[in-house]
C-alpha cells in the first residue's frame, strides 16, 4: 500500500523521482486523486512554506520541493473529474517595468500552479498598461506585481493605479511583494490589497483575498 506518509516527506525534501513513485503506486490502487491532494500534497507544501519563512530552509530548497509537488499534481490531473480539476482562478503576475528579476516570480507561479490556479506569467520588464490588458484577456481575479529593486517603487504604484482605474478595477484583487517594498508602501502609498513578504506568503494572501480557505 502507498505510504502517504513518505510521500508527503518526499515532497517536503524535494526527492522528486522517490515522490512520483510513490504517487504511481497511490494511482495503482485507485486512491481518490482529490483526497491525496488535500490530504498529502497540500499539507506537504504548507510545511515547506512554514520552513520557508522560519528560514530553516531557502529558496533552492522551496523551488525543488515546489517542483517535485507539480510532477505529482500532473500525474494526478488527468484522473481528476472536470468539477475537481477547476481552477481556483486565474492570477497573472510579472516583474514591473524596468526590472528584469524573476526568481521571486517564478516562485510564486510554482506555488500558485502547486496550489490549483491557473497562472499567467507576462515576464518581465512589464509595462503597466500590459498587467491591465493581461488581466483583461485572461479574466484574472488577481494581478501580482513584483518588484526586486528600489528603483521600481515608482512603476509599482504606476502599475497598481493603472489597474485600479481600469474598467475592471472593481473586479479584480493587486497584490505585490518583493525585496524592495514594504507592507506601508503597497498598501497605503499605492493602494494595492495585499502585500507580499515572500512566495508563501504571497499565496496565502491571494487565497484570503478570495476567501479561499487556507
Amino acid at each position: 500500500m502507498a505510504d502517504l506518509e513518505a510521500l508527503k516527506q518526499a515532497v517536503i525534501s524535494g526527492q522528486r523521482k522517490k515522490a512520483m513513485d510513490i504517487t504511481h503506486k497511490a494511482i495503482s490502487e485507485a486512491i481518490d486523486p482529490e483526497s491525496l491532494i488535500n490530504s498529502t500534497l497540500i499539507p506537504a507544501l504548507r510545511v515547506v512554506g512554514d520552513r520557508f519563512e522560519k528560514k530553516e530552509i531557502f529558496v533552492p530548497e522551496m523551488m525543488i520541493a515546489a517542483k517535485s509537488m507539480e510532477a505529482c499534481m500532473d500525474l494526478l490531473k488527468p484522473l481528476m473529474s472536470k468539477e475537481s480539476d477547476r481552477s481556483l482562478g486565474t492570477v497573472v503576475i510579472g516583474t514591473v517595468f524596468g526590472d528584469l528579476h524573476d526568481i521571486g516570480k517564478n516562485l510564486v507561479k510554482l506555488l500558485l500552479k502547486s496550489t490549483g490556479f491557473n497562472t499567467v506569467d507576462l515576464g518581465e520588464n512589464v509595462p503597466a498598461q500590459k498587467f491591465v490588458d493581461g488581466a483583461k484577456a485572461h479574466h484574472a481575479v488577481v494581478v501580482g506585481l513584483s518588484s526586486l529593486l528600489t528603483t521600481g517603487d515608482l512603476y509599482v504604484e504606476q502599475t497598481v493605479k493603472a489597474l485600479k482605474s481600469s474598467d475592471i478595477g472593481s473586479e479584480i484583487k493587486v497584490i505585490c511583494g518583493g525585496a524592495a517594498l514594504t507592507q506601508k508602501f503597497v498598501e497605503e502609498k499605492c493602494g494595492a490589497d495585499a502585500y507580499a513578504k515572500d512566495a508563501a506568503s504571497g499565496v496565502r494572501e491571494i487565497k484570503r483575498l478570495l476567501g479561499i480557505p487556507i
